[in-house]
């Protein structure tokens, strides 16, 4: 077992039922001391809707037989499924060094990193946590007009979806200073229940995995490409 000083420790979860990793984060958070080591698990899910503290019973439209779960994340109801990479870090954010809003940032650019990776350009837009990828051109390097810029007065756009879809999705919590919940990416699932809600909390908001717009890949590489990205950029 590595110490408190040495690398993110990685747990490969396989697939498993949303609710037995939910409780499991929370008992370890629970349990853990100022000297345990952080770790990062991953994972995928049997299809399952999840609600986050802020969502709202008119975002699900029609879950159907999938069920729907009800969590202490921020956020409102996203869908995980098969072909998902579920990534959920557990880091003592006071022994990192960084508060949660460098946190959220870091846990993006470790998608942004990944999407790269298979040469794909990921954005964030502002005011609405998580990537997003251009429909009509995954690949192009052009910034957003809608992404994330200071703003004289301070304010906060309402988000604007035109012309993207969402690849991948965060919900976090922080309980005495230490993270759970995370962050997942869609590879190659069926995106169909998607339509079912709206997710985040946004109707009309397109979702997408890596293969819809054209990346063939398997599950265990990309998880293993997240792994690293997020074991680099969540470092103290």
């Amino acid at each position: 077992m590595p110490t408190a000083d040495t690398a993110i420790a990685l747990r490969w979860l396989g697939r498993v039922p949303y609710l037995d990793s939910y409780q499991a984060m929370q008992d370890f958070t629970a349990a853990r001391t100022a000297e345990q080591a952080d770790e990062i698990w991953l994972c995928e899910h049997p299809a399952t809707f999840t609600q986050g503290l802020a969502g709202q019973a008119g975002h699900l439209l029609a879950p159907g037989d999938i069920p729907v779960v009800s969590t202490n994340r921020g956020g409102q109801v996203t869908f995980h499924g098969p072909g998902q990479v579920v990534a959920y870090p557990l880091l003592n954010l006071q022994r990192a060094g960084y508060y949660v809003k460098e946190y959220v940032y870091r846990l993006e650019e470790a998608v942004i990193r990944t999407l790269a990776h298979f040469g794909v350009t990921g954005h964030r837009v502002a005011g609405a946590p998580g990537i997003y990828v251009r429909l009509d051109d995954p690949h192009s390097h052009a910034q957003l007009p809608q992404r994330p810029q200071k703003r004289e007065d301070g304010s906060v756009p309402t988000p604007d979806f035109v012309g993207l879809g969402k690849i991948a999705a965060l919900g976090i919590k922080v309980s005495r200073h230490c993270t759970y919940h995370g962050v997942a990416l869609n590879v190659a699932m069926d995106l169909s229940p998607f339509a079912r809600i709206n997710p985040c909390g946004y109707a009309g908001l397109q979702t997408v995995d890596l293969s819809t717009i054209g990346i063939h890949t398997t599950w265990d590489e990309a998880a293993q490409v997240l792994a690293y990205q997020l074991s680099t950029r969540l470092a103290p």
